[in-house]
């Protein structure tokens, strides 16, 4: 009797290898270095996820599947690929000035930034339901210790009790949504639901419909979508800062492209069910985080509710459910990652140690105090705005365009008047910064070279995705025509 070993597919798992062993690495290196050499261990996580950015951009032409077909290497996979490096890339540099400032443990930092960013690898690949959940769950259990990381702060620990329990309601949702589906098919995998559900009826569709719909509840939770986002302003304020922007971009950003990569890539049989329940979740995610936004005095609850309202304009995509509306979802991550992470490397070169600088009164006169703080913070919030010429603005067109040539006008409409509305908040941070006195001392960026590295990369990155797009949208075509 002879053992038949399966065959691993190496290559499909490549990406996540080399995250995976750079964690490892990390942790090793952790258990050998002190002092000034701890620094190192941030440059360890920066230069995998390099190679990892390196070795996705190599396999851009090449599509790699494994484990029965639960698994999946395509443009669609790698492009997110992308997005991930640069959201951990980013947030491990900024942490890199950070970290030592609220005394944190780099090694164990570095490492679940580094897992939390394997799992959203996972969800971006998988095309087997069991494979998205376990990514989802690799990226959230480590996402969830990275939120109680300062146990300095009475806060962290509150917002990782929070985002643990409700995370586990939601994942039970999404096993739940799961169960349902495998009973209507006999299978979690993609594929053959995608070829049964385009003769499914009575039952069977009833099932389905149900199923479907508990998995827009699971990933309406990691979106912080409406009605699922009452955790984001309280996790978002009390996790460390580099946190709360991994959180508001990676996570936002592996839960889209889950979402898409089934709803759009296999459930289009259902379309004409699930494109009115997100025509509703989008309008009032736009409205009201836009809403909660204007009444916060917090600049991390503003961005908190900020990032509620901006999951709303990416749903818009969702519901256009056409090409242009997919490859649109796919750029304004990528944009809204550049934007987002600046935006809060602007928060934290803000702050002092142990004092956070969170309340927008902190902000007044700091804009011609600190002049390139204070021109990066206008680039950010005028591109988050959607003001022309930036990265924000372009998305939001690519976005409502979609949505208006699938015939969703209304919806477009309203996202244009949510955009009108947000720009009172934005301004209100740029106000504060340029045409209010203050005298709250805060450090500038000559000893801080990593975080003002961070500074300079999104600030570059927003004005180029703005003023040139075509190239990003084009690769983002092209990644989700490998969906479809």
């Amino acid at each position: 009797m002879s053992l038949v070993f399966p065959e691993i597919p190496w290559l499909a798992l490549l990406p996540v290898l080399i995250v995976t062993v750079t964690a490892f690495l990390v942790m090793a290196a952790d258990l050998v270095t002190t002092g000034p050499d701890r620094e190192g261990l941030g440059w360890i996580g920066i230069v995998g996820l390099t190679v990892t950015a390196i070795v996705s951009a190599l396999l851009w032409t090449t599509t790699e599947t494994g484990f029965g077909g639960g698994f999946v290497l395509d443009k669609f996979a790698l492009f997110f690929n992308f997005v991930f490096c640069i959201a951990g890339g980013l947030t491990l540099l900024m942490s890199m000035d950070y970290v030592g400032t609220i005394d944190l443990r780099g090694g164990e930092y570095y490492a679940l930034v580094l897992f939390s960013i394997c799992g959203m690898f996972i969800m971006a690949a998988g095309t087997d339901l069991i494979v998205i959940f376990l990514g989802l769950e690799v990226m959230s259990i480590a996402a969830y210790a990275l939120a109680g990381i300062w146990r300095g702060d009475l806060r962290s620990s509150e917002a990782a009790v929070k985002y643990f329990l409700l995370g586990a309601f939601a994942s039970g949702f999404l096993l739940f949504g799961i169960a349902l589906i495998y009973g209507a098919f006999g299978t979690t995998a993609l594929g053959p639901i995608t070829a049964q559900l385009a003769t499914a009826s009575g039952p069977t569709r009833s099932l389905a419909l149900a199923g479907s719909g508990l998995l827009l509840v699971g990933f309406g939770f990691k979106i912080a979508a409406v009605p699922f986002h009452a955790w984001a302003p309280d996790v978002y304020e009390g996790s460390p800062t580099s946190v709360t922007a991994l959180m508001a971009v990676g996570i936002k950003a592996a839960a889209f492209a889950a979402l898409a990569r089934v709803f759009l890539g296999h459930f289009e049989a259902l379309a004409v069910d699930w494109r009115s329940v997100l025509w509703i979740v989008a309008a009032l995610t736009m409205t009201l985080g836009n809403l909660g936004a204007l009444l916060q005095r917090n600049i991390k609850r503003m961005l908190a509710y900020s990032s509620i309202a901006h999951a709303g304009y990416a749903l818009v995509g969702m519901v256009a459910a056409s090409e242009a509306g997919g490859a649109a979802i796919l750029y304004y991550l990528l944009a809204y990652s550049m934007m987002n992470l600046g935006a809060f490397a602007v928060v934290i070169a803000l702050g002092r140690r142990g004092e956070p600088n969170e309340s927008l009164d902190d902000y007044a006169g700091v804009g011609f105090r600190h002049p390139l703080l204070g021109f990066a913070m206008i680039v950010f919030m005028l591109s988050l705005a959607g003001i022309p010429s930036l990265a924000g603005f372009t998305g939001k067109f690519y976005l409502f365009s979609a949505a208006v040539k699938a015939g969703y006008v209304g919806l477009a409409v309203i996202g244009v008047l949510n955009s009108v509305m947000s720009m009172y908040y934005y301004a209100g941070v740029l106000v504060k910064m340029f045409m209010t006195e203050g005298a709250a001392d805060v450090p500038g960026l000559e000893h801080r070279p990593y975080l003002f590295a961070t500074i300079l990369i999104t600030t570059t990155g927003t004005i180029v995705l703005g003023i040139f797009p075509s190239w990003a949208f084009e690769l983002a075509l092209s990644a989700f025509h490998s969906l479809v």
